[in-house]
Parts: C-alpha cells; structure tokens; sequence
C-alpha cells in the first residue's frame, strides 16, 4: 500500500472524499422537518441566555418570541457555586438556575500526566463559554427557569469513599405557594448526572407548566495555521450539536447552519447534544415523553452562542399535589463501548461518517488487542496484522502483478524506443505483449481499491477514538494521540517508502512523475511529523508489512521465472 503509485493513488482518492463528505454538509443535507405538537396548551416563553432572549425563540412552537431581557440578579451573582467532586467529575453548579457552569473529567488531563488540569468540559468564561441549562416555564403561574435564584443547603459535596451515590439539592419557593426542588444525583463511575425537579403545589390552583433542559456554547477554537494546523485532528472530528431520534437516528447539525435550517422536531426517546473531538456533553429526556426539540443563535456581544434545548410536555399539577420530571445529562468522553448503556444511539457521537459500518468492528477488533495487549501502540501493530492476513490473497495478487511488471520493463521499454511517437502501434503492441505474457497491468492496483475502504475506517478509528488520546506506547513514544517528538516514526516510514519504490515498476511513468515519486517519501515524511503518533505507527507498520511481503513475493516470482529458463 505504500509504493508511491499507491500513495498518490490513497492521497487522490482521500481528496475526493473529503470534498464529497463536504458537499453533502452544505448542499444536500435535508431540512429538519417541523412538527408542532397537538392537543397541548402552548409552552410560555423560554429564556435562552441569562441576560439575552432567544433570537429564534418562534421556531419552537408553543414557545412565542417576545421574551424580555432579565435583569440581572444581584444575589445570585454573590453566592458562591455549588462545588460536587465525584471520583470522575468536578462540577460547579450556578445558583442561578442551578445552572451547571464547570464539568472538570478528572481523568483526562489537558496535558499527558498533568492531572492538575484536567480537562474542562464545561465552561462558563465568555472565551470557552458551554453550559447546560434547565427549569421550568408557565403561562399564567410563577416557575423558576435558569435565571431564578436557588438556595443550597451547603456549597460543597464529595462523593464518599464507600458510597455510591451523592444527591445535591437546590430548592426555590413563591409566594404563590409553589416550590420546586431540583435534585442532582451523581454516581460512582458515572459521566451522566441525573436530574430531578420536584414541583409542589402548596397554593389554592392548578399550576400548568413545561419543563426544558438546554445547552449553549460557543463554537470550539482550535488551530489551523500552517502545516500543523493542516494536521491537526481537531478541525477534522465534527463540532457542533446533534440529536438522536429513534425515527430519524443520528442526526448532526452544523453552527452555521443554525440560522438557516433551525430545528424544530418532536421527539420521543431521543437526546440532544453538543458535540466536539473526543467529548461530548448531552441531555436525556425521559424516553416515554415526547419533547419538542428545538435550536436557536443567542447574540452574546460581539459573539455568538448556539443553543439546543428539549421542551417537555405540558404538566399540571393539582394543589397539594407534587410531581417530578426526571432527566440526565452526560457529560464526559466518548466511550464507544460503554455510552451506549447510558442512552440508545450516544456511541453515534463517535463519528465515523459513511465508514461506521467498518469502523465499529475494527474499534471493537482494536479494543480486544488492547485488552490483550495493555498498549495501544501494541494493539494497533496486531490490527495491521490481523488486516494484512484478511487481505494477504489480494495484496499477493497485487505484488505479483507488480513484480511480473518490473520484470517486464526492459521489454516494455525497447517497445516505447521502437514505435516513437507513434502511440496507436504503441498501444496495440503493448496490448498484445500484455496477453502474450499474461500479465495485466492494473492487477497492481484493484486489489488495493477493495481494500480502500478498511483503510478509511481504520484512519477515522484512530483519530475520534478518546481510547488513545494520550495513550503512550514505547520508549520516547509516550502520547500515541500527539506527534513524535523525534519524528522518528515519520523518519522511519520515509525509508520504508524509499525502499518500496525500489521494488515497485515505473512502467508508464513520464520524467515529471517520475521525479515526484522520488520526492514523495521525503513530503509525507514532512507531513507525518505533524501527524499524531498513533497514524504514522499504523502506517509504518502496514508500510513495513508490505515491503517485506512485496520482497518476498518478487525474490519468489525472479526465482521462479530463472528456474523456468533453466529447464
């Protein structure tokens, strides 16, 4: 797969597909279809921003623009957030709207070993701005939404060693008799927080509401200058929301299609998500509601933030009477092998676009070897092994083909020095040549189309798989998700293209394509220095593989036409 024929060949077709995955994003992507609920009382209006409306609050139906700008809250603002440790999280819960403002994943650290700073997911600095949101909303009755002020029995809660659970509750009370607990409940081992809001009735009528739950974030920044950002796997794993329903299955929605194409659906059984490389933060509604799912554009200054939301069904409670919505909100990595135990469909968040029926077997395949292995780096050698056995006829079939054709290119060429310029003889003589010796020149090449696609999933494996961010192999190799730091591996990968151009026919090539093939190893060895580790192991190794089997193929099929001359 790494002779320079087959590199231009891989590189040309990955060109292609990026530009057809980029047309189906922008000009065929069907529009979230409209569905309004029926035999509902219409929701009241639902803040989108803690000091700004919605911008599209009309496109969700029963919400009705017209929402005014809260004031600011002076006391929520001065009492410090509410600080949850679990043995996986650390989160920071507003009092205002008992909004969740901070989501630290303790496990994973920004930098490889600095478990200091972790990973911060959620984030309420105007720069990296990313929250999620809920309350309630009422026509006629007092509700407290995301705005409303909560009061906290303490300010900070951990999760105990020997105990599994840890509830956090948050209570607001009205003059109106209405009081409203929201309970959120973490648990060992556990990305996804459980939600309760217990709504009490202690006044003299029936209080009818919605009760919503949102995300709102601005777009991630990530860096795209120069070479490294060209190779920064970031800018290439979507970033934007999704939502899952069992009719419509996963469905990802660009931020600068927010304006343009708002959703405005309902749902039952489904969640909504915003998403980026690697994590991903989601809120799951009860699967036996049908909510009304919904996107807006939130002016925020000179920026812009982006906001999904899920609309429950009307509730009514009775004087006296208490009733609980229940949700969850995951906020954590994406662990393909486990998500989807949270809610059907998260392992989506995985994207792996047309190549996910590929994909999801070979990150199980890989997800075995490392359990057998303990290494990544080690379990991405045997995957390459485990292919290059699966395909071991089609690549000798290749090799073969190219060895007989290295052989051949003597002949080919005196054929090219006796019919000049005369290219209709030429191409008759070499057709008839081609049959004489059996030999079909594109034999080197089919075999390799077939297996085009495992190569493609196998790429989009190890680059959204969290499995290997910062996983460390060997040696000088400690963080197979960053460059090497030594650009050994791309050293290395280079002279394994040097050596394969060696073995590989250049029957057919003019002067210019020839001289780009030799300066081909010494431009991919430039771009694999900015590569992630983990990609240049998997192409070294197959490269290494298939020298050494092209090698042994052409000593065999060499041998066996000097023995054929002999006899």
């Amino acid at each position: 797969m790494t002779s320079p024929r087959n590199v231009l060949l891989i590189a040309l077709l990955f060109l292609g597909y990026l530009l057809w995955a980029q047309w189906q994003e922008d000009y065929n992507k069907p529009h979230p279809a409209t569905t309004a609920p029926t035999g509902e009382t219409a929701a009241p209006a639902v803040p989108s921003s803690a000091d700004v409306p919605s911008a599209n609050a009309a496109a969700t139906p029963g919400v009705p623009d017209g929402t005014a700008p809260a004031a600011p809250d002076t006391a929520a603002s001065t009492v410090a957030n509410v600080v949850v440790t679990t043995d996986v999280l650390r989160v920071e819960i507003s009092p205002r709207g008992g909004t969740i403002v901070v989501a630290d994943l303790l496990a994973y650290p920004q930098q490889p070993k600095d478990h200091e700073h972790p990973v911060r997911l959620l984030d309420d600095r105007a720069a990296t701005y990313f929250v999620a949101q809920s309350g309630l909303v009422s026509h006629g009755g007092a509700a407290p939404d995301h705005q409303a002020t909560f009061a906290a029995e303490k300010n900070e809660y951990q999760l105990a060693e020997g105990t599994d659970t840890l509830e956090v509750p948050l209570t607001w009370t009205d003059s109106s008799g209405v009081a409203v607990r929201k309970v959120f409940v973490f648990k060992r081992d556990s990305y996804a927080i459980e939600q309760r809001q217990e709504i009490t009735n202690h006044g003299p009528a029936a209080w009818t509401g919605n009760a919503y739950r949102q995300l709102q974030r601005i777009p991630p920044v990530f860096d795209t200058s120069g070479i490294k950002g060209y190779t920064n796997t970031e800018r290439y794993s979507f970033a934007g929301a999704a939502y899952y329903s069992p009719a419509d299955k996963f469905q990802k929605l660009k931020f600068d299609h927010f304006e343009k194409e708002p959703l405005n659906k309902s749902v039952s059984g489904g969640w909504a998500a915003m998403l980026q490389h690697y994590f991903f933060a989601a809120w799951i509604p009860q699967s036996s509601e049908a909510d009304q799912y919904s996107t807006a554009v939130v002016p925020a200054g000179d920026a812009k933030r982006y906001l999904i939301r899920t609309l429950s069904p009307s509730i009514t409670v009775a004087p006296g009477e208490t009733k609980t919505d229940d949700a969850r909100l995951y906020v954590g990595p994406k662990l393909q092998s486990t998500i989807d135990q949270v809610a059907p469909g998260l392992s989506l968040t995985v994207d792996y676009g047309i190549f996910t029926v590929i994909a999801e077997p070979l990150h199980w395949v890989l997800a075995q070897l490392h359990k057998l292995t303990g290494n990544w780096g080690l379990a991405i050698i045997l995957l390459v092994l485990l292919i290059k056995a699966a395909f071991f006829k089609l690549s000798e079939t290749q090799f073969r083909s190219m060895a007989k054709m290295r052989k051949l290119q003597p002949r080919i060429e005196a054929l090219k020095e006796r019919y000049g310029d005369d290219r209709q003889k030429l191409n008759q003589a070499m057709l008839e040549f081609y049959q004489k010796e059996k030999v079909n020149p594109l034999g080197g090449c089919l075999p390799m189309l077939v297996q085009m696609p495992v190569f493609f999933a196998l790429y989009w494996v190890l680059l959204e798989s969290v499995e290997l961010r910062q996983a460390p192999f060997f040696g000088w190799i400690q963080n197979l998700s960053a460059p090497d730091p030594y650009f050994v591996l791309p050293i290395l990968n280079g002279l394994v293209m040097v050596a394969t151009s060696f073995l590989s026919p250049t029957t057919g090539m003019d002067p210019t394509q020839a001289k780009m093939m030799k300066i081909m190893p010494v431009i991919f060895s430039v771009l694999f220095a900015f590569f992630p580790a983990g990609l240049v192991l998997y192409w070294t190794a197959n490269g290494g593989l298939s020298l050494l089997q092209q090698w042994i193929i052409t000593k065999r099929v060499e041998a066996g036409e000097t023995k054929a001359a002999k006899a």
